[in-house]
């Protein structure tokens, strides 16, 4: 009695005498379902990958950037991670400081000249802080801050690119399938009030032939549901991991490479500067002066 009860349902001709009777609205309804359903499997496959490799390449960064103190270790050394969101976070941001660094630059000439302590061959913060004799001004940072902030707004959007099929699918795929068995219960009823016969074998090929559009539409909905809410919670984990990774970043570069001397330090070394450049012209002017005598 199961098999009997089972069959049917599992049946491919059933399946297919049911969309040989399906009207053209019906037809067209179940392509369109089937071109959304493409969609969807190619955003599945392509984003769960993606994902993937984002988790783990972003773990193996973040072993290796908690592994240093110098925000600028990993790019100095050429390490590469590439699909961790907060990697390419840090390139640009490292990217950014070094040209801060070259192009405005804080030199320190007052700088106490530390030897190695305890702690310091592991990347001890304060270590490099007090031992860094070029560094950035505050307004210099907030551009680094800007970079920073960017990157994180365009990753964020890179992972849920693509996510907007998924919920379409998931919303409007059993609407779609619904519209296509009203159609064709509507255009079934309407058949068989032109034929007068309202028997079982008049309707039933038509409402069959109209319910295989909400099967569809059910079949593209259901796996786009689990796999939605699946990446989204994905996304949103790597997101929170990478805002709070910008954060971390902007206050180590901050601490290490901004300059938070006091303003009659910075006063002092400024004069000591161009009294420094002072002399150098005064010696340059000197030298062919002896050579003419």
């Amino acid at each position: 009695m199961t098999t009997m009860l089972i069959h049917p349902m599992l049946a491919s001709g059933a399946l297919q005498f049911a969309f040989e009777k399906a009207t053209i609205e019906g037809k067209i309804t179940i392509g369109s379902l089937f071109i959304l359903s493409m969609f969807s499997w190619t955003i599945i496959i392509t984003k769960f990958r993606q994902l993937s490799i984002a988790r783990r390449a972003t773990r193996k960064f973040f072993a290796a950037y908690n592994s240093t103190r110098d925000p600028l270790d990993i790019q100095r050394k050429g390490e590469e991670f590439d699909g961790a969101p907060a990697y390419q976070l840090y390139i640009r941001g490292a990217d950014e400081l070094a040209y801060q660094l070259k192009n405005n630059p804080v030199p320190l000439q007052s700088v106490r000249v530390l030897n190695p302590v305890d702690g310091a061959e592991h990347g001890n913060t304060d270590y490099l802080a007090k031992s860094t004799t070029v560094k950035i001004s505050m307004s210099s940072f907030e551009a680094v801050k800007v970079i920073l902030e960017e990157a994180a707004g365009g990753e964020a959007m890179a992972l849920e690119k693509g996510m907007i099929v998924l919920s379409t699918a998931v919303a409007g795929g059993p609407f779609i399938g619904l519209l296509g068995t009203v159609w064709g219960v509507m255009s079934t009823f309407a058949g068989i009030a032109e034929s007068k016969a309202a028997t079982l074998t008049a309707m039933a090929p038509g409402v069959a032939a109209a319910l295989v559009a909400t099967v569809t539409g059910l079949l593209v909905a259901i796996p786009a549901m689990f796999a939605y809410n699946f990446m989204v919670t994905t996304i949103r984990h790597l997101t929170q991991e990478l805002d709070g990774f910008a954060s971390r970043y902007a206050n180590q570069i901050e601490h290490v490479y901004v300059d938070h001397r006091p303003l009659a330090e910075e006063i002092r070394d400024a004069n000591e500067v161009l009294a420094g450049r002072i002399v150098g012209a005064l010696k340059s002017s000197e030298v062919p002066a002896l050579v003419e005598s």
